[in-house]
């Protein structure tokens, strides 16, 4: 496993790189498509390899503990084989998870206890068993257990879950050292930043973590209803600290202009399940702004989804086709819009890697902002 530095944008803090992992290299800036329980949700296999080609998706310990639980996923012999996916998995903790299940959880310096959104049957996560479950599934990119703070929240309380989530990576690292490999590849392991949007307790927590001299870190926390400016904040004063010679992840980012924003921040991986779910519900992301295609006025527009044809999607069908699809509630057009906004996302952190590499980033990416910043 190995992180190079390739390059950076003399007027902002974007960096381009490359991630080799146990299943392939990883160039960066990326986007991970979010595949939860072990798929993305409505696009096959082929599609997904073949159409929107990321080098790694996210997967999601939570989810794939309950379903299909971990005895199968061992069984199938990871989680790459039971999807059939020879490409980089990351996998969340479920800290994330466990935070969203706010009435059916108890958290405690042990663990947290929660009940089942599928059965109501009771479990209890510990730092300690998520290490293990992660190694079960087998994923490349393995994350520390944490505890996603909600916004607002007042400081005292952030505070202690910081020094709770500090504890917590120690016993993630100590017990990580006594869980032997289940498979053939290494498994990088991430610590993540948290502190809510209090400056000191960013700062605080991006020290902590990055004393640990994890393969890479992540940042935590965020993308949970603060405005987009305390985000970008928030970013700023983690990046300033974590080493650069690592991989640095921002959890759950988010929009195009998020994702651009933060790079110029010096963000290097991003996941988000904007582009799958916003475009099982008819909306679009493209070069040039958002399009809600179910409106009537695409219904004798004939032109390609996106006029810049870059995935496969916008040259094979058209704002009226899609439409009509969305219109009789057709499954293919739910998938045609998912499949166009993963090809878009993978689209423009492509594109913002080659102008990183040619040291025009920063006026490519204002001018990206404002065409994406429009309603169509």
């Amino acid at each position: 496993m190995h992180f190079q530095l390739e390059g950076k944008d003399e007027n902002s803090s974007a960096r381009a790189g490359t991630i080799t992992l146990g299943h392939g290299k990883v160039e960066t800036p990326i986007f991970m498509p979010v595949g939860t329980v072990g798929t993305v949700k409505g696009v096959h296999q082929r599609e997904l390899s073949e159409d929107i080609n990321p080098d790694i998706i996210l997967g999601n310990t939570y989810h794939l503990y309950l379903r299909p639980q971990i005895p199968i996923l061992e069984k199938a012999g990871g989680l790459h084989k039971f999807m059939n996916w020879d490409r980089n998995i990351l996998t969340d903790s479920g800290g994330y998870q466990v935070y969203s299940l706010s009435a059916n959880r108890k958290i405690k310096e042990e663990g947290v206890k929660f009940k089942s959104h599928i059965d109501g049957s009771f479990h209890f996560f510990t730092p300690e068993n998520v290490m293990e479950i992660q190694r079960s599934i087998g994923a490349d990119i393995i994350m520390a257990f944490d505890e996603c703070t909600p916004y607002p929240c007042d400081y005292d309380y952030a505070k202690r879950s910081m020094r709770m989530t500090h504890r917590w990576l120690d016993r993630c690292l100590d017990h990580l050292q006594k869980t032997p490999l289940k498979y053939e590849h290494e498994q990088a392991f991430f610590p993540i930043v948290q502190g809510s949007t209090y400056k000191d307790l960013r700062r605080q927590s991006a020290e902590y973590i990055s004393n640990t001299d994890a393969f890479g870190n992540a940042i935590g926390g965020l993308s949970v209803g603060e405005p987009a400016d305390e985000m970008y904040e928030m970013t700023a004063v983690v990046t300033e600290i974590l080493p650069e010679e690592k991989p640095r992840y921002l959890m759950g980012v988010g929009t195009p202009i998020n994702i651009l924003e933060n790079i110029a921040l010096g963000i290097d991986m991003f996941d988000c399940v904007m582009p799958t779910r916003n475009g099982r519900n008819g909306m679009l992301f493209t070069a040039h702004g958002t399009i809600n295609i179910k409106n009537k006025k695409w219904e004798d527009d004939f032109s390609a989804i996106d006029e810049m044809d870059i995935t496969w999607v916008d040259t094979a069908y058209s704002k009226a086709y899609l439409r009509h699809l969305f219109t009789v509630n057709e499954m293919l057009g739910r998938q045609i819009a998912t499949i166009h906004n993963l090809g878009f996302y993978l689209w423009l952190v492509r594109e913002a890697r080659k102008h990183i590499l040619a040291g025009d980033f920063r006026s490519w990416k204002e001018t990206m902002v404002k065409q994406m910043d429009k309603r169509l």
